[in-house]
């Protein structure tokens, strides 16, 4: 099954209690597409960068399976860049700095070739763009997976709600589903959500794990307790190229295979938060990946 992935590919600079770093290659489109490249075979990637984007790190997308007809580079401009200090607790983050450059009028373009894609990833960028991104398409694809943020509630919540009656599976974190509800019970929050239109609502609780909600069903996968977590940025990502990468590699979207989706997302963001950028993520073994599953099952299973 084909994956289509649409979002930023971009810099950031990155402070942790960990360390510091420069410029580095980021953006959730990045992860997503490095990640998925684990899974499945035709991974499309659509985005924009300016002329200061490093050849080299294109050449990292496509030496790991990434189809980059639609990374739209424009000549005189920059990048995408954003300035990112994390606090000791590695949850909270203060943004230093930010440049929406090329982002600023983000204007997707769909190859033809990209068209009959099976499984749609809309990374976290503006709801009315992700949107375009869906009327582009000739045919609506089988499974759409929306990423969203507390920015997008705040400063264009009517775009949102329109956006989620058209998509199969949203991505938020636990203070956003709050936002996004208005209500504070996590189970309520997610019935309030998925009425506005999908059917599938992941909950996202950083290091305490994840919530998968489809109807009355609800499943939690923990997350894998760490001696180290050196950037936390791009987990999230890396958790959702994860779960629809699983999903487009089976072709089975049941409940239950969802619940191994989980799985297999948490696991490939354990691995994200090991390193700085997408260092970690761009340097795997199907080996380190199915061992790392194997932990999330341990972790999780018991006899009654």
């Amino acid at each position: 099954m084909s994956l289509l992935t649409v979002g930023s590919v971009a810099f950031d600079k990155l402070e942790t209690p960990f360390g510091k770093t420069d410029k580095i290659i980021g953006g959730a489109a990045t992860f997503i597409t490095l990640t998925a490249s684990y899974f499945v075979k035709e991974n499309n990637l659509v985005a924009v960068v300016g002329e200061d984007f490093p050849q080299e790190m294109i050449d990292t997308l496509v030496s790991h399976g990434v189809n980059v007809d639609g990374l739209e580079i424009r000549k005189g401009e920059k990048s995408f860049f954003w300035h990112g200090r994390y606090h000791n607790d590695m949850n909270s983050r203060d943004t230093v700095e930010v440049q929406l450059n090329v982002m600023e009028n983000f204007d997707p373009k769909i190859p033809e070739s990209y068209q009959d894609c099976d499984f749609l990833m809309l990374g976290n960028t503006a709801p009315a763009i992700q949107h375009l991104v869906l009327k582009r398409l000739n045919k609506r694809p089988k499974f759409v997976l929306l990423d969203t943020m507390n920015l997008w509630i705040d400063i264009a919540l009517d775009d949102l709600k329109a956006l989620l009656k058209d998509v199969d599976c949203v991505t938020i974190n636990d203070e956003e589903a709050r936002m996004l509800s208005g209500d504070y019970s996590l189970r309520r929050a997610a019935k309030t959500i998925m009425a506005m239109g999908p059917k599938t609502l992941i909950i996202k609780k950083g290091e305490h794990g994840a919530l998968l909600f489809q109807n009355d069903d609800i499943f939690f996968c923990p997350a894998l307790p760490l001696e180290e977590v050196f950037d936390p940025t791009g987990a999230g990502d890396t958790f959702a190229g994860g779960f629809i990468s699983h999903l487009a590699k089976t072709d089975d979207l049941s409940f239950e295979n969802m619940k191994r989706a989980i799985v297999y997302g948490s696991a490939m963001a354990s691995f994200c938060v090991e390193r700085f950028g997408s260092e970690r993520i761009q340097n795997l073994t199907q080996d380190e990946i199915a061992a790392r599953v194997e932990e999330f099952r341990k972790l999780a299973t018991f006899v009654l």
